[in-house]
């Protein structure tokens, strides 16, 4: 009879810590997450919420460890889109990295926002989260007609 068996490890993580000389740690460090960052990252790094009310469009992003000054928000065309970009000043004589994992560079994700009023359009920017009010335009807010049959 044939089964799926769950994998374990033969040895605990400490026991293969302590040793330097382990083909499995080899293993391990050489698939750690620097390999599959490319490969199984999720396709989005911004992640948000997006609620709807009568009144507006309430977007909330989560931005962790993000500096106001390092977001960019831009409403273009009915297209909300919000940006980060890290800077990173790196000196290689002094700054001796033996692993480093942060990630600088530039992303951002783009949200359809139709019929709202730009010029009264919000952000605010508090405790790593990003929320930005959009009003609809009085042509979009739902206008509930009662139709009589006959």
């Amino acid at each position: 009879m044939f089964g799926l068996v769950p994998f374990s490890r033969r040895t605990s993580d400490l026991a293969r810590r302590n040793n330097t000389f382990s083909l499995e740690k080899f293993f391990d460090d050489f698939f750690d997450d620097s390999f599959t960052t490319g490969f199984f990252t999720t396709a989005h790094p911004i992640k948000a919420d997006v609620r709807e009310n009568d009144k507006e469009y309430i977007v909330e992003a989560d931005m962790p460890g993000v500096r106001k000054e390092d977001i960019r928000l831009e409403l273009k065309d009915g297209v909300l889109t919000l940006g980060v970009e890290h800077k990173e000043e790196v000196n290689e004589e002094k700054d001796n990295y033996i692993r480093k994992e942060r990630k600088y560079g530039s992303y951002s994700r783009s949200f359809s926002v139709d019929g709202v009023e730009q010029e009264n359009v919000s952000a605010k920017y508090n405790d790593g989260v990003l929320t930005v009010t959009l009003p609809k335009s009085e042509e979009v807010k739902p206008k509930t007609h009662r139709i009589d049959i006959n």
